[in-house]
């Protein structure tokens, strides 16, 4: 009896952590072939922020009841963080020119500016919809630079409801993203770096005082 229980106990072993059984998904944006203007130069990405969902290994997704479910067996293939942030300066960098490299930089020449991604809303809808949608942030450290604050809401409609559509409608959302990051469009403004920026408190203090009258 004791040899059937531990057999039974080893198939079941077996059975769950067959890994067949679990399936993971790339993300991979097509490449369109559009080509735009280098308009970034050099651009040191952050790492993209992410909903708590999308920042799971699970796949998620919207059901009728507005709930966000995922399921253990449909992963994504890499931590989804590193893989949006890579990606994203991959596809912004292919289709511009530009030298756009997430986090830290490596070389040596240091960024002429800094881009920094929040994204609010990342997630396959109960509508038959992958959206992506939230802000994007262009810092330009130079006297009269062009610092930006736009807004991007991007939706892509799913083929079905199964998680690789979701990787697909994902990897599209991203190619557009990084187009509208590349050409600097979308909802918000841009904003001049001041020519004469305020001293830090610390720099004031640091100053010489000046002399007294009569010394």
């Amino acid at each position: 009896m004791r040899l059937i229980l531990a057999a039974a106990a080893c198939l079941a072993l077996t059975a769950c952590s067959n890994g067949e059984k679990t399936a993971r998904y790339l993300i991979d944006p097509p490449d369109s072939g559009q080509r735009v203007a280098d308009r970034l130069g050099t651009a040191e990405l952050k790492d993209v922020s992410l909903p708590e969902y999308a920042a799971s290994d699970e796949v998620s997704w919207q059901t009728a009841d507005g709930a966000v479910r995922s399921n253990t067996k449909q992963l994504w293939a890499d931590d989804p963080q590193r893989a949006f942030t890579l990606t994203l300066a991959r596809t912004i960098s292919d289709l511009s020119g530009a030298t756009v490299i997430a986090e830290p930089w490596p070389l040596s020449e240091p960024p002429r500016r800094t881009l920094e991604v929040r994204v609010e809303k990342a997630l396959a809808l109960a509508d038959g919809s992958y959206r992506l949608s939230g802000r994007y942030f262009v810092g330009d450290a130079t006297a009269g630079g062009a610092n930006q604050a736009r807004s991007f809401d991007i939706s892509i409609p799913l083929a079905d409801a199964g998680p690789a559509a979701v990787a697909r409608a994902q990897s599209q959302a991203i190619a557009q993203l990084a187009g509208q990051i590349a050409t600097l469009s979308g909802p918000g403004r841009s904003i001049r770096t001041s020519s004469a920026p305020v001293p830090r408190i610390d720099d004031i203090f640091s100053q010489p005082l000046p002399p007294l009258e009569g010394s």
